[in-house]
């Protein structure tokens, strides 16, 4: 395979990734290893996270941008550049492409149709959606809550497609696929591999499943939105989300163009001189599992409004943030649309929200355990972060989200 085809590749494996591979989940944050006086203020931390910023962009990362909140207060901050080709800088307020963030969307909506009795958690997949998936998965029904929790067992659409010929990025970059076009991608390698010879024995019902990401199962979730409302899924989130909390930076865009001000989105791909430009993107191509563009203020609004009981009843926020393990001795845990991290602040409780990883963006909304802190940092870069970003990536991190 040629270098270019095989960097192509890998970045819509990133694409299907829960977290860019870039960001090390054990590094250690700042501060771990004693934080001074002078970044425990609000004045130091505001330095601090610039600092943490501008190190990642001196790494190689053309922009990065972020806003931190702690209780009252508000830091917003950037560095580098939004578009290489202008120079156009980087700033707070701009929107990107927010990747698998939009899962926590989609399960929050989800969970609302579970709270008006229209659908229950449990409920298998076919009495809603008949004919969309097998019947049984490996013995037993598919229900919503393994949808939610990518305990399904039902592929990733998304590793099929990075296969698709010499550039399969590009390929997508413009392609355009119904939802039911991208579930029967992933059916049909689960078809071939329930037939094979060497194919495991029949679950018992009611065992569970091994997690493993699946962005399958956010577009089947999506799909159950539609036909549970009636409505398509950018107007259901709009209603019930984005206008009650007033995200004026989030949509759903239902056009390749990136709409209103905005961060360009970049990969540095062998062979190529210039970072290849993913800006523009099919707005098909992660419908439902990671198509949402917003801002870092909307982001931390909706974490926000999410942790303070304003969308969902407390049982089924409790629901939704009842992790479980994704891999043994992972730091990582997954809930409903919602993973926790345990590094990032060691010797406190795991801190949760959600990562978002597409061509040219990546992007991290995480809220401390008690909802008192959050941060949310974006860069436009994915697979192809420089790893010495990593560093002051986790700073940035550990500086927001930490009690110190």
């Amino acid at each position: 395979m040629r270098r270019r085809t095989a960097a192509a590749s890998a970045l819509l494996a990133a694409a299907a990734a829960l977290v860019p591979a870039a960001v090390p989940a054990a590094a250690a944050p700042a501060g771990a290893h004693g934080a001074d006086r002078e970044a425990a203020s609000p004045a130091g931390k505001a330095a601090e996270l610039q600092r943490a910023l501008d190190g990642i962009v001196a790494a190689g990362v053309p922009g990065a941008i972020a806003e931190v909140r702690e209780g009252g207060r508000v830091w917003r901050t950037s560095s580098g550049v939004a578009d290489l080709q202008d120079g156009r800088r980087a700033q707070p307020a701009d929107r990107f492409r927010a990747g698998s963030v939009t899962k926590t969307f989609v399960a929050t909506v989800v969970l609302q149709l579970v709270a008006e009795g229209r659908i229950g958690l449990d409920d298998p997949i076919g009495r809603h959606l008949p004919g969309l998936v097998p019947d049984q998965v490996d013995g037993a029904p598919v229900t919503v809550r393994q949808l939610l929790s990518h305990t399904s067992g039902i592929p990733n659409y998304t590793d099929v497609l990075r296969r698709d010929g010499d550039d399969p990025v590009r390929k997508l970059q413009h392609s355009h696929y119904t939802p039911r076009e991208l579930v029967a991608i992933a059916t049909k390698g689960l078809e071939a591999t329930r037939k094979t010879p060497e194919a495991k024995e029949p679950r018992v019902p009611g065992q569970p499943r091994k997690w493993a990401y699946s962005n399958t199962n956010y577009v089947i979730l999506a799909m159950l939105i539609e036909k549970t409302t009636g409505r398509p899924l950018d107007q259901e989130i709009g209603r019930r989300i984005v206008r009650p909390l007033h995200l004026t930076g989030t949509t759903i865009p239902t056009t390749e163009q990136l709409p209103g001000r905005h961060m360009n989105g970049y990969e540095r791909l062998p062979g190529e001189t210039a970072p290849a430009d993913f800006t523009d993107f099919s707005p098909t191509a992660f419908w439902g599992p990671g198509n949402i563009v917003s801002t870092t203020a909307d982001l931390n609004r909706f974490y926000r409004a999410l942790a303070g009981g304003r969308l969902l009843p407390a049982h089924l926020l409790q629901e939704m943030r009842t992790f479980q393990e994704t891999e043994p001795g992972s730091e990582r845990a997954y809930g409903l649309g919602l993973e926790s991290r345990s590094a990032y602040c060691p010797g406190e409780k795991p801190v949760w929200g959600h990562t978002g990883s597409v061509p040219g963006y990546s992007t991290f909304s995480f809220t401390s355990a008690d909802g008192d802190r959050q941060i949310t940092l974006a860069v436009n870069i994915s697979l192809t972060i420089p790893e010495k970003a990593n560093d002051a990536a986790v700073k940035a991190f550990g500086t927001a989200l930490c009690k110190k």
